[in-house]
């Protein structure tokens, strides 16, 4: 499926009820439509600098290495088969490792803290996306919802995926990003 439509502002990839995938494509206008893409699900974007197309992941694995700086987190396409990682910080890594199973602390660490700052100004993390890559640098923003509006933080991934993961936050990756760092199956 070739998608080419000038008044495209974001895509968004979902899988529907029946399992089949579907894309919700936002105009110009601010109208959503919500497409079936079929079992394939493969899109081809003819104008990106006008089109943002977010994919659904899941945080699939945390590899942590104690005699190493450098630890990786993995996310991996819900809907596909792409997966790639992500190298991040030991504090990092114990952060998100300490949320996932719900290890709690005596005190709130900086990832709690967050958490309980946008809970208690009414804000809700609505999501995460890794919106882009540049020299070899992941860049992710939270989507918070407040009174009605949306709110979009600059972040790191690994902080993002932190503070994200207690409360099943959705994480997307823009589809260029994934273009970059995923080896298709098709290739």
């Amino acid at each position: 499926m070739v998608v080419s439509w000038d008044n495209v502002t974001r895509c968004q990839v979902l899988r529907g009820a029946s399992g089949v995938a579907e894309i919700r494509v936002r105009g110009a206008l601010g109208r959503d439509c919500l497409t079936p893409l079929g079992p394939v699900g493969r899109l081809e974007f003819t104008d990106p600098e006008h089109q943002k197309m977010e994919v659904r992941m899941d945080l699939a694995r945390i590899v942590i290495n104690e005699t190493s700086d450098q630890q990786i987190i993995v996310l991996r396409e819900r809907a596909g088969d792409r997966q790639f990682p992500i190298v991040i910080g030991l504090g990092e890594a114990y952060a998100v490792d300490r949320r996932v199973k719900n290890i709690p602390t005596p005190r709130p660490l900086t990832h709690e803290l967050l958490s309980n700052v946008i809970r208690e100004l009414h804000g809700e993390l609505e999501k995460i996306i890794v919106h882009d890559l540049r020299d070899h640098t992941f860049y992710a923003k939270l989507v918070i919802r407040q009174s009605g509006e949306l709110i979009e933080v600059d972040s790191r991934p690994s902080d993002a995926i932190a503070l994200g993961v207690a409360n099943d936050t959705e994480i997307y990756v823009e589809e260029h990003v994934l273009q970059q760092v995923c080896e298709t199956p098709d290739a």
